[in-house]
C-alpha cells in the first residue's frame, strides 16, 4: 500500500513538473559534488548529481564507517519548481547496502530506494529542504526522511547539516560541502 501510495504521488508530482516545465525553470542547482561525514555513527561519505534534463538529474552517493561496510545509490530524479523560491523533488535509486547488523553478506544486499522532497530558499543564501522515502532492501522495508539546512557562501561553494531518519545507519547528523560545476 506505501509503495502505492509513494508512487502515486511521484506520478502526479511529474505531471504537475512537467506542466510547470512549460512556464519557469528550477531555481536550484543540481550539477555538484559532494563531500560528507556522519556523527553517530561516524561515517564518510562523497555524493554527486548531474543535470541531464531541464528538469530531470542522476544522482549517486556513497557512505561508509570503514568496517567492511558500504552504502551505495544510484539513481535518477526530477526536479520542478512550486513557485520563484522552491522546488519539488523526486528520485528513484538502486541501492546496495552491507553493514554489520541488517544488511550483513559478503557482497552486501541489493534493493531500491524511491523519495519525494522539497527544496525551499528562506534568503539568498539560505536553503531548507527534506524528503521521504521508502526504501526496500533484500526483506528489509523502511520508511525513511531527511531534513537539512545549506548555507550558500559563494554560487559555487556551500556547507550543510543534515538530520536523516531511519536510513541504513539509523538516524544520523551529516556535515556536507558541495562544489557546484
Amino acid at each position: 500500500m506505501r509503495k502505492t501510495l509513494l508512487a502515486t504521488g511521484i506520478f502526479l508530482a511529474s505531471i504537475s513538473a512537467a506542466h510547470a516545465a512549460q512556464t519557469t525553470m528550477s531555481n536550484f542547482s543540481y550539477d555538484y559534488a559532494e563531500a560528507r561525514i556522519g556523527i553517530s555513527p561516524l561515517t564518510y561519505g562523497a555524493g554527486f548529481s548531474k543535470s541531464i534534463h531541464p528538469n530531470a538529474h542522476l544522482t549517486g552517493s556513497v557512505d561508509s564507517e570503514f568496517d567492511s561496510d558500504w552504502d551505495v545509490a544510484l539513481g535518477v530524479g526530477f526536479h520542478a519548481p512550486v513557485n520563484n523560491w522552491a522546488d519539488i523533488t523526486g528520485e528513484i535509486k538502486a541501492r546496495n547496502a552491507k553493514n554489520g547488523s541488517e544488511f550483513n553478506s559478503s557482497g552486501g544486499k541489493l534493493g531500491m530506494e524511491v523519495n519525494i522532497g522539497v527544496r525551499q530558499w528562506l534568503g539568498p543564501q539560505l536553503e531548507v529542504g527534506g524528503q521521504i522515502g521508502h526504501l526496500n532492501i533484500s526483506d528489509h522495508e523502511k520508511t525513511i526522511g531527511s531534513v537539512y539546512g545549506r548555507f550558500h557562501a559563494t554560487e559555487l561553494f556551500s556547507i550543510g547539516v543534515q538530520a536523516r531518519f531511519n536510513e541504513v545507519y539509523d538516524d544520523q547528523i551529516m556535515l556536507s560541502t558541495r562544489f557546484k560545476f
